[in-house]
């Protein structure tokens, strides 16, 4: 798995929206996650934390699991 996976930027063909060279770790300055890439089915998600667990597993730290948390937040705001 690498962090394109988890990115709205990411196309299908596995290539990057924003003309990017693909990374081999975890970590990319342009990361922009997306709740759709962690949970297929909206109603499969829980809360905040159960997406941040997520991305710990993946392997996913730093400024990529920031962003995670505050999209995750946000989501979870919305919901209630």
């Amino acid at each position: 798995m690498i962090v394109c996976d988890l990115c709205v930027h990411a196309w299908q063909e596995g290539k990057c929206r924003l003309d990017l060279k693909i990374p081999k770790g975890m970590s990319c300055r342009e990361f922009y996650p997306g709740l759709q890439k962690f949970c297929a089915n909206p109603n499969d998600f829980v809360d905040s934390r159960q997406v941040l667990e997520m991305a710990k597993f993946f392997g996913i730290k730093g400024t990529e699991l920031k962003k995670i948390k505050l999209m995750a937040v946000a989501a979870e705001s919305a919901r209630l």
